[in-house]
């Protein structure tokens, strides 16, 4: 008996029980072992359907739903972390969610958006119990909302008195 089981990302990380019904109305209660991955495949011996020589096995396949903030790359998760051009410019500690809640990171002064801070050990589960991958947060710099005019001012300074641009590098 085959049957195909949705978990959520924090199932996949932290492990944990899941019912799941069959055609047949049983409900049998499955174990996501921690750090499962997408597409793997639970054999639950003696769970499927009767046969000649007995109880045949259940293949349980994981399907892991889509998560709002977190990606998963083998055992590492990515996520993308807004922050201020004020943040990005002066340095700053920002508030990044992890799967176990809220931690604070440090900005580095001068920070570009796409470069990555990574937070050791914050990611998936390893193989064998080897401890964690980490968490990836890629900085992405956000512009207030809405026109702010003395923003508009300082960079049209900026602009005429310093000129950069940055697709002329190298």
């Amino acid at each position: 008996m085959r049957a195909k089981l949705d978990i959520d990302l924090e199932d996949a990380i932290t492990g944990g029980t899941k019912r799941i019904a069959f055609s047949d109305g049983r409900t049998i209660d499955v174990n996501i072992p921690k750090g499962a991955s997408e597409g793997q495949v639970l054999r639950l011996r003696g769970q499927g359907s009767p046969g000649a020589a007995g109880a045949g096995d259940a293949l349980i396949e994981l399907a892991i739903r889509p998560h709002p903030v977190f990606r998963r790359e083998g055992d590492t998760l990515v996520m993308d972390l807004p922050i201020s051009v004020p943040d990005a410019v002066l340095g700053a500690k920002v508030e990044a969610q992890t799967p176990e809640g809220a931690v604070s990171l440090t900005v580095p002064k001068g920070s570009n958006s796409g470069s990555t801070l990574r937070l050791k050990g914050r990611g998936l589960p390893l193989p064998g119990g080897a401890g964690r991958g980490d968490l990836l947060a890629r900085l992405l710099i956000m512009l207030p909302d809405g026109p702010d005019p003395e923003l508009e001012k300082f960079a049209e300074k900026w602009r005429k008195d310093r000129p950069y641009a940055p697709r002329r590098k190298g």
